[in-house]
């Protein structure tokens, strides 16, 4: 059989743009700066409209662009390293973990978090919900679910809702033995939860990593974290810092 010489596909039309737009952004604009709007950018490169939002759009995941609410696109600063796991396991709370507690609730978690508790789907579980800050913005918020048998002596504890409450069923949680942890990421887009409280728009994208705890032969708890994939660089391993020079202006630590 003989061999098929395939052509090379042209380049999108909206790739090329992205190119030229990330020309001028390094160029021409500085960090914050606001964008035009999207008639006079269209016209300026001399491309439709909807070119120019698959352009912008690739740009805005790659990180190069925020879209913000009641403000416009802005050009975006470099990324920010956020360490994720480290060599040394540790459970949610303990000494050096840089998420803040901002509530908790009971209630039934989502069937695939139950799943992968090895509950059964109708049982509740403590849902902590906690916020993740780094350098003064908002770069992640989890939602961490812990059963009821993970934190048996909780009930004798009076911090009925709030931070307290959630604090309270970390440091039960912590009384267990952390045998050991996984974890896993994907891409994603915000949900208007997700989105309210990381300031960004809903469908933005995310980054979803999703841990489990294991103690005593079990999943003790399991952790559903929501970064900003436009602002956010995860990092893994004890150091958590591997420097990318993308050029001399740009570069993620």
């Amino acid at each position: 059989m003989g061999t098929t010489q395939l052509e090379p596909a042209p380049e999108p039309k909206y790739w090329h743009l992205k190119t030229v737009l990330t020309e001028a952004l390094d160029s021409e604009f500085s960090v914050g700066e606001i964008l035009p709007n999207e008639r006079d950018l269209a016209a300026r490169f001399g491309v439709a409209r909807a070119t120019l939002r698959q352009a912008l759009e690739q740009l805005e995941l790659e990180g190069r662009l925020q879209r913000r609410r009641g403000v416009g696109t802005t050009v975006a600063p470099p990324r920010v390293g956020v360490a994720v796991g480290s060599e040394r396991h540790m459970w949610p709370g303990a000494a050096g973990d840089a998420w803040r507690p901002v509530d908790c609730t009971t209630a039934v978690p989502p069937a695939a978090v139950a799943d992968l508790l090895g509950t059964a789907r109708d049982e509740e579980a403590h849902t902590v919900r906690r916020s993740r800050v780094t350098h003064g913005q908002p770069v992640a918020a989890e939602l961490l679910y812990i059963p009821g048998s993970s934190v048996p002596d909780l009930s004798a504890i009076d911090a009925p809702s709030g931070a307290a409450r959630a604090r309270a069923v970390l440091r039960e949680l912590q009384r267990r033995e952390l045998e050991d942890q996984d974890q896993a990421v994907e891409l994603g887009s915000a949900s208007a939860e997700d989105a309210k409280e990381l300031d960004r728009l809903p469908g933005a994208p995310v980054l979803v990593v999703t841990t489990r705890y294991h103690a005593e032969g079990r999943t003790a708890a399991v952790s559903v974290a929501t970064y900003r994939a436009d602002t956010c660089r995860l990092t893994f391993g004890a150091s958590g810092r591997v420097e990318i020079h993308h050029d001399p202006e740009r570069r993620a630590s």
